[in-house]
Formats: structure tokens, sequence, C-alpha cells
């Protein structure tokens, strides 16, 4: 279940109520999706095949249909990062700097965690936005943001887009953003 760390005043955010509640008022989509309905052999897998990222898309089908029907999605697909991925540092290195996108940029954790940093209203600043298996977010469009991995440096994502050519990160320069490097390993 995902919770939430408000940089500014170190507050915690844990229960789904107050999850949900908190990332509405930033308008940012949040959904939870039953991680069990994943067969167990992909639960912890985070090198996969094609065909293993084809049945992760058919055993979500019903959810990922519904969400892209609500919101205008037309293509998704799998992202699986772990110490397995060649280039794994240098990639996380992209993800970890504040841009925007010209849409929303959508991720729904099937396995590992990730954390989205995004800069939320004038009063709540920065927060983070740590997400494990069956939490879904969208971050809107033009919303200063990025994503990265949490300790375990593993996830598998399914990704939705409305511009089949994908997101185009707009990088963002901001002198309120403090990297907080140390927990995000």
């Amino acid at each position: 279940m995902a919770q939430i760390h408000i940089r500014n005043t170190g507050e915690r955010l844990a229960g789904e109520a107050e999850v949900r509640d908190f990332l509405e008022r930033q308008e940012v989509l949040y959904e939870h999706w039953d991680p069990e309905k994943l067969p167990e052999s992909l639960q912890e897998k985070f090198n996969l095949t094609d065909e293993e990222k084809e049945e992760i898309l058919r055993t979500y089908e019903e959810e990922i249909r519904s969400l892209a029907q609500r919101r205008g999605y037309v293509q998704w697909d799998i992202v699986s990062l772990s110490e397995e991925t060649p280039n794994l540092d240098e990639l996380l290195k992209k993800f970890e700097n504040v841009h925007t996108h010209t849409e929303d940029e959508v991720r729904a954790i099937t396995a590992g965690n990730g954390i989205f940093t995004i800069k939320g209203d004038e009063e709540t600043g920065y927060f983070d936005v740590e997400l494990s298996a069956g939490d879904v977010i969208s971050v809107p469009e033009n919303t200063p943001h990025f994503f990265t991995l949490m300790e375990n440096r593993r996830v598998v994502a399914v990704r939705l887009f409305i511009d089949p050519s994908g997101w185009v990160a707009h990088p963002y320069q901001d002198p309120a953003f403090v990297k907080e490097s140390s927990r995000m390993k």
C-alpha cells in the first residue's frame, strides 16, 4: 500500500483513505489493483521475457482497459528494472531529474517498489509517494516530478500512454527542490 512522505514537514501518511485523500487534493490519481491476481511465479520476478510481460498485461487487462477508457490512454507496456537491467545506474540518473510531460505519467506497480517525487501545491511542496505492488498512480501533465527505485532497486510496472510514441521529459529547474538521495538508493 502506498505511503507518502511530505518533505517540508516530515509527515508520513500511510492509511489507504488518508493517501487517497491527500493525492486527490494534489490532483494525482491513485488506485489500488489486487496484487494477488498476478500468478505467484511473477510476483517477485524482475527479469521478464516478452511472454511474461504479455501474461502480466493479460492478468490486468480489465483494470488497464477501465483506466484507459476513463483517462484516454491508447497504449500500454511493461517496464522492468532490477540489478539485472543493463546500465541500471545510468537509467536511474535520467529518471532522477525533475521534469514535466505534456501528458499524464502513469504507473501500475505489479512487483517491487518505486518512488514518485512530485511537486505539490504551494503549501505542500515536494512529497514522495512510495509505491508497492498493486499501487497505481497517474501524475498529471505539466506537474514537476520524477520516478526512481527504492532501496531494493526492483520494480515491474504497467505504463499507460495517450501518445503512442511515449512520454517526452521536459527538464524543470527548481531551486526549491532538494534531492534526498540517501533514501532513494
